[in-house]
């Protein structure tokens, strides 16, 4: 699948998007205040969880090809607001400063060792970046002040799903399926499902008098949404459906070994 943003931008999206989660948290009266999207967390909870990850990854990163991830002490998180938020920042550095030093093509550990995405650090930036970026949303929810992600991250969001979350070899236990997501900025991307795994692609437009390949279900809104959708921040039924939605309630509770 072609990426649609090059790693220097990965890295700079990353520092946006942080820096945006930052200004949401300072916003809130508390950090005792809930995520309605993570309906678990306080926003300390939510700081905290982004926190710890950023730290986890740069270690991943800095050890390099691994079998298992590297070992990591419990960090001490502060819980006054300003001190909370500098260590953020500082952990963000600290990842942004891991995937520079590695650059993209070096490999390392990932969770996702039989998707279709590499075990690169290029990988790595991509999904970290959409983890800020939807938890910045979380946070902005959180405030009252939601916000949709920016179009380039978006629409990278929704490729880096497909191919690191959905696709695998773990065999699809349901009658074989084909699934479009078309976003209305003119991109579709597809899964297809069977005793094989999943498989994702993002598909080129149509050349007039063509008959492409009929998906069993399709879904359609602005690539925003669909990240939102596919992360589980907003409901089926606030995307544009054709076809057989059962295949996408047999998706969401899908869990491939």
């Amino acid at each position: 699948m072609d990426k649609t943003l090059e790693f220097a931008d990965l890295l700079r999206l990353m520092d946006e998007r942080s820096t945006a989660f930052r200004a949401a948290v300072a916003t809130a009266p508390s950090l005792d205040v809930r995520v309605p999207t993570c309906p678990e967390w306080t926003l300390f909870d939510l700081v905290q969880h982004l926190g710890e990850g950023r730290r986890r990854w740069a270690a991943i990163v800095a050890a390099g090809p691994a079998d298992a991830p590297p070992e990591m002490t419990a960090p001490e998180v502060p819980r006054e607001r300003e001190a909370l938020l500098a260590w953020f920042a500082a952990a963000t550095r600290e990842l942004l400063d891991a995937l520079r030093e590695a650059g993209p093509d070096r490999g390392c550990w990932t969770w996702w060792g039989d998707s279709q995405s590499p075990q690169t650090a290029e990988a790595v930036a991509r999904h970290q970046l959409q983890q800020v970026a939807v938890h910045t949303y979380d946070a902005q929810v959180a405030v009252g002040a939601p916000q949709p992600l920016p179009d380039e991250v978006a629409l990278d969001g929704v490729d880096e799903f497909v191919t690191t979350c959905v696709a695998t070899t773990s065999a699809w236990p349901h009658e074989p399926a084909v699934v479009d997501y078309h976003a209305t900025e003119g991109r579709t991307w597809r899964l297809w499902f069977s005793a094989d795994g999943a498989r994702a692609a993002r598909l080129p437009t149509p050349v007039a008098g063509e008959r492409p390949e009929t998906a069993y279900v399709s879904a359609r809104g602005t690539a925003n949404e669909l990240v939102m959708f596919c992360y589980g921040r907003i409901a089926m039924d606030s995307l544009e459906l054709d076809g057989d939605r059962r295949v996408f309630d047999q998706l969401i509770a899908w869990e491939p070994e």
